[in-house]
């Protein structure tokens, strides 16, 4: 789509020339990574992206964002795995008085230099776990006030990650990240241990063993992004990642850096590893009680991550009548809509229920994950999104999940929609079959194994196969754990890959 794409660019240029000063405009052109004001071309048209820091949203929000997907977009939102929202089908640019707008309302990063850098991510639960060691909600602010005040941090690479886990059941502290502080409890006070990605691509960042109290984790953020902006080109295109500088300069030299531009020295402490704790079964899926008396918010179940925009208008106004306003966005792809009052629940169920949506952990939507597919990308071999439809539409009728099984559609080896390893992962190719060009899968169970980035390779489907093939997976994992304990993970691990040869006759 090369002639596309380039007259999209020039229609962007010729926008941001037409603006006046002091309203935002999309700037640079395009990049790999969209923010609001950083625009990439798709197959589909053009993808903004709204950062969401640690995913909150109020009601007044959630209404311009769907006055924007309505009027520029496909009248819908995507939300990403790091709780963005994304815009597609954008065909003409969006006018700078909405786009000042949106600023106003707090969407979108104020000064727009920066606004590329990835979403700053914690538990969704923030501030309304019950197990929680500690609010992460105004670490989130304070970080991202910090990148806001200081254009020079927009030389980071746009893939600059941070995440803050409050040590709460909905944990996201095995989430990839660049850096991540996960709280732990040491002689009954809470500090926060450090992560740092190193190593090889796509594995969670490596707990550090040290600890930092609450008040010192944004300097020692702002020490980590000093460094590493020492060690980037700014004249270069591509922007090494916080992980391979680290690899370059060794782990321990470029500790000895950011101690250097410390003003307290970095220890390390005696407690469980971090890491180890994972929490990707979904808790937050279903209704729950809050820390706080007499409240419940709701883990509502998005297909594909996707919300029609009549969807979040509704919300919206679910969030006002009922609870507090604000609903958060979690990297699962999910919602939650938070301070639920206990006599209102049965109304709320219903009202979710309306719009097309509910809270069941059963549902095979709350752990299905689709990149946008070749309808969106053109790296995609396949059409993940309606192969993913598809497959849950035929998974309702014929196996009735207690649990959330994940499963993720990658339409290339990219990973774009999930970095992390799912329980399968159906990974989208062509085939040359009788002269014509079929479609298909690749499919992997989720078994650990550092070589293997989506786990280990069982067989190749197609797509008019794949959903009888998937049942007959699901079945054979129902009938034959151990309990209702076990999980998908679990059961492979024990029962073995050469083990489903038999049950699909092969």
């Amino acid at each position: 789509m090369p002639i596309l794409r380039l007259s999209f660019r020039i229609i962007f240029h010729l926008l941001s020339a037409l603006h006046g000063e002091g309203v935002p405009v999309l700037l640079s052109g395009f990049t790999k990574c969209p923010g609001l004001f950083y625009a990439t071309p798709a197959q589909d048209g053009i993808l903004s992206r709204i950062r969401i820091p640690g995913g909150i949203l109020n009601s007044q929000q959630c209404r311009a964002i769907a006055d924007i997907a309505d009027q520029y977009g496909g009248g819908y939102v995507d939300v990403t795995n790091r709780a963005n929202l994304q815009i597609r089908e954008i065909h003409q640019g969006i006018n700078a008085l909405v786009l000042k707008h949106v600023q106003d309302l707090g969407l979108g990063c104020s000064n727009t230099t920066v606004d590329q850098i990835r979403n700053i991510m914690t538990s969704p639960t923030a501030g309304i776990d019950p197990q929680e060691l500690i609010d992460t909600r105004p670490l989130v602010t304070a970080w991202d006030n910090y990148i806001t005040a200081n254009s020079q941090l927009s030389g980071l690479s746009a893939k600059f990650s941070v995440c803050f886990d409050g040590g709460g059941i909905v944990s996201v502290s095995d989430r990839i990240n660049d850096i991540v502080f996960a709280a732990v409890l040491v002689d009954g006070k809470v500090y926060f241990r450090l992560g740092l990605s190193v190593g090889a691509k796509g594995k969670p960042a490596q707990d550090t063993g040290i600890l930092l109290s609450p008040e010192q984790c944004l300097p020692i953020l702002i020490a980590l992004a000093d460094v590493y902006l020492g060690y980037l080109d700014p004249s270069s295109k591509h922007k090494l990642r916080l992980r391979e500088v680290i690899n370059s300069l060794g782990y321990e030299n470029y500790l000895q850096q950011v101690q250097q531009r410390l003003a307290f020295p970095l220890s390390c402490g005696k407690t469980e590893t971090w890491i180890e704790k994972t929490a990707t079964n979904y808790h937050h899926i279903g209704i729950h009680p809050q820390s706080q008396p007499n409240l419940f918010y709701f883990g509502v179940v998005l297909p594909l991550g996707r919300l029609e925009t009549m969807q979040i208008l509704g919300l919206a106004e679910l969030a006002e009548k009922y609870g507090s306003g604000t609903l958060r966005l979690t990297p699962w792809q999910n919602l939650l809509l938070t301070d639920i009052p206990q006599q209102a629940i049965a109304n709320v169920q219903s009202e979710i229920s309306a719009l097309g949506l509910d809270c069941a952990i059963s549902n095979i939507n709350s752990a299905l994950v689709a990149c946008s597919g070749n309808k969106g990308c053109a790296a995609s071999a396949t059409d993940t999104k309606k192969d993913a439809l598809t497959l849950a539409e035929y998974l309702k009728t014929h196996v009735a999940l207690d649990s959330p099984v994940n499963i993720h559609f990658s339409g290339c080896t990219k990973s774009c929609a999930q970095h992390h390893q799912s329980d399968i992962t159906l990974l989208g190719v062509t085939i040359e079959e009788e002269n014509r060009t079929v479609e298909g899968y690749r499919v992997y169970v989720g078994i650990d194994n550092n070589e293997q980035k989506f786990g280990r390779e069982y067989q190749f489907v197609t797509v008019a196969k794949l959903p009888a093939l998937i049942e007959q997976m699901l079945l054979v994992y129902k009938t034959q754990r151990l309990n209702l304990d076990e999980t998908f993970k679990e059961f492979v691990h024990r029962y073995g890959i050469s083990q489903w040869s038999i049950v699909n006759g092969q």
